[in-house]
This record gives C-alpha cells, sequence and structure tokens, in this order.
C-alpha cells in the first residue's frame, strides 16, 4: 500500500474516532454546586427539634442552633440565600436522596449505614450516647444494664440514630416511641417515661436548663461518634467544597465560636 494511502486509512479513523467517542462516553453530570450558583439559593433540610443544633422556634417562627448559624455561613460562603426545608429523622435521608433539599444540617450522626445512600462531610463536632434521666434517679441508673430492666421505661424519637442505639441495646425495659424529639424531656421530669438515650451534647444541655432532669456520665459516654452534614452521594465536586467549608470554618476557630455560644453553656 503507498504511503499516501496509509496516510488516508488514518486520518479516517481519527475522524472515524472523534466522532465515536463522545456519544461512547456518559454525559458529565451538572454538580449541585453549579445548581446552587445558577439559581441564587441554597435549600438546607433540617429538623429543627434537636436542640442545640437545629429548633424551630414556636415564639419567632424561625430557626436557631449551632447548625442554623452554620447554614448561614454556608451561605455567605456561597454567595446564595438560604432557604430551611423542614424534615424528619425518619425522612432525613429520603430528602437528600430525592432532591428536597442539597444539604441536611441538624447535628447529623455519621455512621457506615447513612454513608451507603448519601454523602457525609468530614466531621465538625464529636459526641456519643448518654442517658438523659430524672435527677431523683442518678444513684439508680448509672450504667446500661442498670437501664435495661423490666419496668423500666425507655423514650425514643422515631428515625435516628437514638432509636437505632435503642432497640439494638435495650431487650428487657420498654421502649416507648414519642414522636417529637423536644417532647420527651418533659415526659421524663413528669415521670411517664424513665430515660432517653441520646447524644452527650443534648443530654448536658437540656439538664443545664431543667433542674429535675440529670445527664448521666456525659464525658464517658456509651459510644464514640461525629456529627457531619449530609449531601447528595454521588456528587463528588459539591461534597469536595463542603469539606473544604468545614475545614476553613475549624481553622478560622468559627466552630469553637459557635460552640461556645450554642453548647458550652
Amino acid at each position: 500500500m503507498k504511503r499516501s494511502g496509509r496516510l488516508g486509512i488514518f486520518i479516517l479513523a481519527v475522524i472515524i474516532f472523534a466522532l465515536v467517542l463522545p456519544a461512547a462516553l456518559p454525559a458529565a453530570q451538572t454538580s449541585r454546586l453549579d445548581t446552587i450558583a445558577e439559581r441564587g439559593y441554597i435549600l438546607v433540610g433540617t429538623t429543627g427539634d434537636y436542640k442545640p443544633f437545629s429548633f424551630l422556634n414556636p415564639d419567632t417562627g424561625k430557626y436557631e442552633g449551632h447548625d442554623i448559624d452554620v447554614a448561614r455561613k454556608l451561605g455567605e460562603a456561597m454567595g446564595v440565600e438560604v432557604r430551611f426545608v423542614k424534615t424528619t429523622w425518619k425522612t432525613l435521608v429520603q430528602g437528600v436522596q430525592e432532591g428536597k433539599y442539597d444539604v441536611a444540617m441538624c447535628g447529623i450522626t455519621r455512621n457506615l449505614s447513612r454513608q451507603k445512600k448519601v454523602g457525609l462531610t468530614d466531621p465538625y463536632i464529636n459526641v456519643g450516647k448518654s442517658p438523659l434521666i430524672r435527677k431523683a434517679d442518678k444513684d439508680k441508673f448509672k450504667t446500661l444494664s442498670d437501664i435495661d430492666r423490666p419496668g423500666v421505661k425507655v423514650a425514643v424519637n422515631p428515625g435516628g440514630t437514638n432509636e437505632k442505639f435503642v432497640k439494638t441495646h435495650i431487650k428487657k425495659a420498654q421502649i416507648v416511641v414519642i414522636p417529637k424529639n423536644l417532647d420527651i424531656p418533659a415526659k421524663i421530669a413528669a415521670g411517664e417515661v424513665d430515660v432517653m438515650i441520646t447524644d452527650n451534647v443534648e443530654a448536658m444541655l437540656v439538664a443545664a436548663h431543667n433542674d429535675k432532669l440529670y445527664a448521666v456520665t456525659p464525658d464517658t459516654p456509651f459510644t464514640h461518634d461525629d456529627f457531619g452534614y449530609m449531601v447528595p452521594r454521588d456528587d463528588q465536586p459539591f461534597l469536595n467544597w463542603m469539606n473544604l467549608f468545614v475545614h476553613r470554618m475549624k481553622a478560622k476557630g468559627e466552630f469553637a465560636k459557635l460552640k461556645q455560644k450554642w453548647i458550652a453553656q
């Protein structure tokens, strides 16, 4: 074959390759990061029932708390408006998957089960499960085995890691499901239930504001966990941006300031 013929075949092959390759590759997925910037606002899913991280104040009708402040700083960093979307612990993951909100922020425990379904940012605070009880019972309920006995009522809010912990470890005590997380401390104080196992941060804060309640050994919790923010699982550019945001918040001392404001009371 002449050289000119071989050159012609090579050029034709290059043209065919250039035409076929784009069709063979999957289309690039638009990141939520770009979508948020284009529309000018970010949708933040939050439960509004978990002090001190997310609380819908009935007096003002507005959200407040540690992660609500972080969400507003997130909006500032992105240069967009923040719009909060009410969700529940039971529907938290589903809301991210269905695109009802771009990110969930309300004191969310990072665990492997959630990581299968959604993306979770780097941690911003360490926590652990600790009992909240009546102060009058502080000598009665010192350990998990003290709690897991017939006749003891353990209250849980459905859908979160508190319920998962209780269902895994409580076998003899009665488990009482209470739809609203914020209702549980008052029911403990009133004697309707005996124990709430929650994150030590919440247990300490609630006990500090109600002299009838007591946080059991919050410095040595049953578990060692951490909180992160929840985003779509397969949107790596958005997750990368969120992780850098968390890192910069730590480096600038912003999380330390918010801890002092909302937690160290």
